[in-house]
């Protein structure tokens, strides 16, 4: 299925080395609970350094549909007058969440705990995605769901009138679930219980405690256990969004490939459950350094300095797909300029992104020259040591981050890489390609 204006985009290698000092855009994830937790605060909540992505601006738009006074008064700066945790009020229309599996699953916690009926929907893509995982856990609060086959969007949602706390374990890592139980527990007496084996990027954790709420994390034997104390007056707090680690991926490993590169990526987000692919590439050799580290907003954050080095082909253990999941693709692309064999087990939940995200890094991989296969939940990549043939189309099947990977392919290959829709990167990298293009000194990247 493709985007009714699609955008195809080449990259081609710049002839020279990338340099450069750049910010990415803010980080997606704290973005979205920072317009939701603004929302439900008393008060208003400053936000600075907000990503403007398609993705985002939809969650901004649901907020003032449940009734939040949410206004932009800058480049990134954003203010959210509140109306307190249970007050959101009904929609008078259809809650359109774009692209943004984040913003459904976050948005049906919240709704789950308020005395409102509401509709929601999304773009081709998202109306593909499962929300029965979420729909599932959160219908012991009280609320009822009624879905497409599958568990799909569109969907509609009577929240609970007299919401029940939640004791629920993960069946699988996921952050989105987690922070939907624990978004249905702000409106619930008593105490929310989630369990989770593995743990996941804890945002939520850290927001909510920002914001005034009561959250414990322990480890104990049956997992990481986050306990949420309910109805709390949550109180509006500034937020600055440090820069996306899912983001700078991108240009961090342009630079690796490119000969000769050195590239500054300034106030990265370094919450070590999202620095799995920092690890990895380092675990490959990468010349990787963190300079003017730091805190804010109850986040690290600090500079990344990437330079051109030689890759080795590493085994990715599982443990660590919950703290780079979005990062697989573009790793894909490093491993596949690096020396020897490189197998990132345990992806089974990269089935169920924006696109069968696995299949489609096996096949960005195979339309360049690169050999690749799935053998179950891995993927298994065979390195070119640095000679990735290029030339071929990607699909992008709508998926931001598979067409961003492709892209950083072909600045690193012998001959230029093609995506057949550029698009989706604006939902959560907008001027992506006049980014790179800084980094390069040259149109690398532009229209066919």
């Amino acid at each position: 299925m493709s985007h009714p204006d699609p955008r195809p985009l080449r990259a081609a290698a710049p002839g020279r080395p990338l340099s450069g000092r750049l910010g990415v855009p803010g980080d997606k994830s704290i973005s979205h609970r920072a317009l939701m937790f603004g929302a439900i605060a008393v008060g208003t909540t400053e936000i600075s350094g907000l990503l403007e992505g398609e993705d985002v601006l939809r969650t901004a738009a649901a907020m003032r549909a449940l009734g939040a006074e949410v206004e932009r008064t800058g480049p990134g700066a954003w203010r959210v007058a509140g109306r307190g945790v249970g007050g959101l009020v009904e929609p008078a229309d259809v809650l359109d969440m774009g692209n943004s599996g984040t913003a459904a699953r976050l948005l049906l916690g919240l709704l789950s705990g308020h005395p409102l009926f509401a509709v929601m929907t999304g773009d081709a893509s998202l109306r593909r995605r499962p929300m029965k995982r979420v729909t599932d856990p959160l219908s012991a609060t009280g609320a009822t769901f009624w879905t497409r086959e599958g568990g799909r969007l569109p969907l509609a949602v009577r929240g609970a009138a007299d919401p029940l706390p939640l004791d629920y374990t993960l069946p699988v890592a996921s952050a989105q679930v987690k922070s939907a139980c624990l978004l249905a527990g702000l409106c619930a007496p008593g105490t929310t219980r989630v369990v989770e084996r593995e743990p996941t990027r804890d945002h939520t954790e850290n927001m909510l405690r920002h914001f005034g709420a009561t959250v414990s994390v322990t480890d104990t034997p049956e997992g990481r256990v986050v306990t949420l104390e309910g109805q709390p007056e949550l109180v509006a707090a500034p937020v600055l969004v440090p820069g996306d680690p899912s983001s700078a991926a991108f240009p961090i490993v342009a630079a690796l490939l490119v000969p000769g590169s050195r590239v500054v990526v300034e106030n990265v987000g370094l919450n070590p459950l999202r620095t799995g692919l920092i690890a990895t590439l380092r675990d490959m050799g990468a010349a990787l350094r963190v300079e003017n580290e730091r805190v804010s907003g109850g986040e690290p954050v600090g500079d990344i300095v990437a330079e051109y080095a030689a890759l080795s082909g590493v085994e990715v253990p599982p443990g660590r797909a919950p703290s780079m999941i979005d990062e697989y693709p573009i790793l894909a692309v490093a491993a596949a300029a690096a020396t020897g064999t490189t197998r990132m087990r345990g992806l089974a939940e990269l089935r169920v992104k924006e696109s069968d995200r696995l299949a489609a890094t096996a096949a960005l991989l195979a339309a360049n020259g690169i050999r690749a296969e799935i053998e179950g939940d891995d993927l298994v990549v065979h390195g070119t040591g640095g000679a990735i043939p290029g030339g071929g189309t990607v699909e992008t099947h709508m998926d931001h981050r598979i067409a961003m990977s492709a892209l950083v392919m072909g600045l690193a290959a012998r001959a230029p890489v093609a995506v057949d829709d550029a698009a989706f990167i604006d939902t959560s990298f907008p001027g992506f390609a006049t980014l790179m293009n800084g980094l390069a000194g040259t149109e690398a990247l532009a229209a066919p």
